[in-house]
């Protein structure tokens, strides 16, 4: 039996329109999970908003809300789920930094492997970053693209990783990464393709979380 057109046509519409409410749904419970710092139907919300990231993001156009917040959402919802596992883990603990966060006068030697290597000259935050690191057992990766991300995984095989990224990339390494081991992730403050900036403190209470 051959559906018409017609049919076809308010099928395509009504699932339009389920995918909206309930990506709407998503993203609701997601935003008053971060507010309340009570996470709800966690896992029915990284579903639907990595499914649906695109819709999310249009979404917010839409209703003139900045659409950072979906990536924003998924992002402290995946610290949330797991930052039980992540604290548990003693040892082979990475710190993965973009090597955007690095001074314009850097001249820090790039590894092929491993990425940039910081001499701690102290012209950008990574120098705090990476002195925290050694005291709270974390090596530090400054990496120039999602490539090297891949290599360390293989190369060092962490059993963690805590990742700084601006939110695209940081919500799209989270997702990967999160699928061998446990994750958080803390975005960039200020983004761009040169000295960007993170809140340094944030990055190291992640770390000493680990400690506790």
């Amino acid at each position: 039996m051959l559906f018409s057109y017609e049919l076809l046509g308010k099928l395509f519409v009504f699932f339009v329109f389920a995918v909206l409410i309930v990506t709407g749904v998503a993203l609701l419970l997601g935003a008053y999970s971060i507010r309340r710092h009570r996470i709800i139907f966690p896992n029915f919300i990284l579903f639907m908003l990595y499914l649906f990231y695109s819709p999310s993001k249009w979404m917010c156009r839409v209703f003139s809300i900045k659409e950072e917040i979906v990536d924003e959402i998924l992002i402290e919802v995946r610290n949330a789920v797991m930052l039980d596992k992540f604290k548990k883990k003693a040892d082979r603990r990475a710190v993965i930094l973009p090597q955007c966060m690095r001074h314009p006068q850097c001249r820090a030697r790039c590894d092929p492997i491993m990425g940039y290597e910081c001499t701690e000259c102290g012209m950008c935050d990574i120098k705090d970053i990476v002195r925290a690191a050694d005291k709270h057992n974390f090596k530090v990766f400054i990496v120039p693209g999602d490539s090297f991300v891949r290599k360390i995984i293989k190369s060092y095989n962490p059993n963690v990783c805590l990742g700084v990224a601006c939110y695209v990339e940081l919500t799209e390494s989270m997702q990967s990464v999160s699928k061998f081991m446990p994750v958080q992730g803390v975005s960039l403050i200020r983004d761009g393709c040169f000295d960007t900036r993170v809140d340094v403190v944030e990055v190291i209470h992640k770390m000493e979380i680990c400690d506790v």
